[in-house]
C-alpha cells in the first residue's frame, strides 16, 4: 500500500514514517461501474486516491440535473482539501465512471500529522497553489471561450504530439457536462472539426490530423504543445 500511496503527486514527498501512518488508517475500497461513494451533502471525514477506474464527481440541482465537475483518474486524489474545514460535507456527489479501487484515507489524521510538520504543510500549500492555478484555468476556459474552443483544448489536452489520437473513454454526455455544454452541441463540434479535416472520428476513437488548426481553434496560437504533462482541466476536489 506504501508504494500505491507515493504514485500519488499529493503524498509522494511524505517520509516513509508518514507514509506507514497513513497505510494503518487507510481502507481499499472497490466499487462497482456507477456505483455511488458518497453524497452531496454527506460529512467529509475521508478522502481518496483512485489506483484504478475513473471517478465522476459531480453536483445535483435541486431539479436534479447533473453537472459533472471532474473526472478522477488513477494517481490522482481527490477531496482532500475539505480537511481544513470545520464540519465539512462533500460539496459534490462521487461515482465510478467505470470498476474502480480506490484507497480511502482518514482526513482527521492526515491534518493532525500535518500540524505536527511544517515541512510537510509546505508541501500540501505547494500542491493548493498548483491546483489554483488549474482552477483559475478552469475559470477562464469556461467563461472566455467558445463550445468549439473548449472540445478543441480538451482535445490538445489529451493527445499528446507523439501520439496523435485517443480513445474516449467516458460516454458523450459525462464529457458534455464536464465541458459544460449540452450533448448534442459537443456531437456538432466534433463534426464540424472533422469535416474542417481537422480530426477524424472511428467510433469513439479520435485522430489529430491538423494539430495547428485545431490549437487555432482552441485558441492557443502559443502553446500547440499542449499535452497531458501541461496544466489542463481541473477541479475544486482533485489533487
Amino acid at each position: 500500500m506504501i508504494e500505491e500511496l507515493k504514485t500519488a503527486p499529493l503524498l509522494s514527498g511524505l517520509s516513509t514514517e508518514q507514509l506507514e501512518r497513513v497505510s494503518r488508517h487507510a481502507v481499499r475500497v472497490v466499487l462497482g461501474a456507477e456505483q455511488l461513494l458518497f453524497s452531496q451533502g454527506d460529512p467529509a471525514e475521508r478522502f481518496y486516491l483512485v489506483l484504478k477506474g475513473q471517478m465522476r464527481l459531480f453536483r445535483l440541482s435541486p431539479g436534479g440535473a447533473e453537472k459533472v465537475i471532474e473526472l478522477v483518474s488513477p494517481d490522482q486524489t481527490f477531496a482532500e482539501a475539505l480537511m481544513f474545514l470545520n464540519a465539512p460535507r462533500y460539496p459534490v456527489c462521487a461515482a465510478a465512471l467505470v470498476p474502480s479501487e480506490l484507497l480511502s484515507l482518514d482526513a482527521w489524521d492526515f491534518a493532525q500529522m500535518l500540524r505536527e510538520s511544517v515541512d510537510t504543510c509546505f508541501l500540501m500549500l505547494g500542491s493548493l497553489s498548483q491546483r489554483l492555478r488549474g482552477l483559475i484555468g478552469e475559470i477562464d476556459n469556461l467563461t472566455m471561450h467558445t463550445a468549439s474552443s473548449r472540445v478543441a483544448r480538451y482535445l490538445l489536452f489529451k493527445v499528446p504530439p507523439e501520439q496523435r489520437s485517443l480513445t474516449l473513454d467516458v460516454r458523450k454526455g459525462v464529457l458534455a457536462s464536464r465541458l459544460s455544454i449540452q450533448p448534442e452541441t459537443f456531437s456538432r463540434v466534433v463534426k464540424e472539426l472533422a469535416g474542417q479535416g481537422i480530426i477524424e472520428v472511428h467510433g469513439a476513437r479520435v485522430v489529430v490530423l491538423d494539430r495547428a488548426a485545431l490549437g487555432e481553434v482552441a485558441e492557443l496560437q502559443d502553446n500547440l504543445e499542449l499535452g497531458p504533462q501541461s496544466s489542463g482541466p481541473t477541479g475544486l476536489l482533485k489533487g
